[in-house]
């Protein structure tokens, strides 16, 4: 075998374990530097004194020593130093690497807060009611905390559809790709002052269903509770559609506190196209568009001042145009309703 190996974790070469040890190098320039010392002054001093002899070749040899030593001593020191001025080197960078993380991230945090303070103080300015904003985002947490993970995907979900309701509602306008029967429901329930609306063959049939019977007890709250008054016009093409069906649905609302009619469009207004729609306040219209076989298929809500006007002043001529039926019984139960709610 090989005398020699080179390392393979480093650049440097390994030390030859078999090579001649330095010690024994040193010992040899020691020896041979006591001994020239030695040769030397037997030839300078011809008097043979061998004290001198002796003296001069162990100073020379201990000197050399001694310069031996000191320069592997200033050497190790060299190593030591590079070692150490690396050492601190790494240091000086993992310490502004560390402070520039740690900055970033202070940074960071003061920013989300500064957006959480900025954010519930204008939740604090607005004019809605700020605890239910409070409530919504605790309640968010503690789901995001505790509850398993079709539950978060689903909070997520409608937390999702929230936020997009209100940046539509900024914007003036909000679609629904079906019927929304739970915007109808709580526009109902939010109310204040009127309530205008017509209704078409289109949405005859809802009439009849669940969400209907919770539509009109909302409306009867608010006509009990807050004197709204709400106002619906029942819409047909011509006389003959108007059925005994029809008839006793408008009673029934009327008994109900509502003031319904019934309007024939061709002797309102020959020609004329009037969709499904829902005035809320003189603010805020709800409507709905039909598919192709004439049932509701699209929600919109507009809050635009023009279209909500333009609404207002079509029920209004349509409204105007349309005689009341003679329901003696229905106006008693109307005024009863409004009294009380006085």
């Amino acid at each position: 075998m090989s005398g020699a190996s080179l390392g393979t974790g480093d650049n440097h070469a390994v030390v030859p374990r078999q090579g001649i040890p330095k010690l024994f190098w040193k010992i040899l320039i020691t020896a041979s530097a006591a001994g020239g010392a030695f040769l030397l002054t037997i030839l300078l001093n011809g008097d043979n004194n061998d004290i001198w002899q002796w003296v001069a070749s162990i100073v020379l040899g201990s000197a050399t020593l001694i310069v031996q030593y000191l320069v592997d001593f200033g050497e190790r020191l060299e190593v030591v130093e590079e070692s150490q001025r690396r050492h601190i080197d790494d240091m000086k960078q993992s310490l502004a690497n560390h402070h520039a993380e740690m900055r970033a991230a202070v940074d960071q945090s003061f920013a989300k807060i500064n957006e959480a303070t900025e954010l519930f103080s204008k939740v604090d300015g607005s004019v809605l009611r700020s605890e239910e904003v409070t409530r919504l985002v605790k309640a968010y947490t503690q789901v995001g905390d505790e509850a398993p993970g079709i539950v978060k995907s689903f909070a997520e979900a409608e937390l999702k559809r929230l936020a997009e309701l209100m940046e539509e509602l900024i914007s003036g306008r909000a679609d629904s790709g079906f019927e929304n029967h739970e915007w109808l429901i709580d526009l109902a329930l939010c109310v204040k002052k009127t309530l205008y609306a017509t209704s078409t063959t289109v949405d005859r049939d809802f009439w009849s269903s669940e969400p209907a019977k919770r539509y009109l007890t909302a409306q009867e709250k608010a006509i009990r509770t807050r004197g709204v008054e709400i106002r619906r016009l029942f819409l047909v093409d011509e006389p003959e559609q108007v059925t005994d069906a029809l008839r006793q649905l408008c009673e029934r609302q009327v008994r109900q506190g509502i003031d319904a009619r019934i309007g024939v469009l061709s002797q309102l207004d020959p020609g004329a196209t009037v969709t499904d729609f829902i005035v809320f306040d003189g603010e805020l219209c709800y409507e709905t568009r039909p598919d192709n076989h004439v049932r509701p298929e699209m929600t919109m809500l507009r809050m635009k001042p023009e279209h909500v006007e333009d609404r207002v002043s079509q029920f209004s001529e349509l409204w105007a145009a349309t005689e009341p039926e003679p329901e003696p019984e229905a106006g008693i139960a109307r005024r009863r309703l409004r009294r009380v709610a006085e």
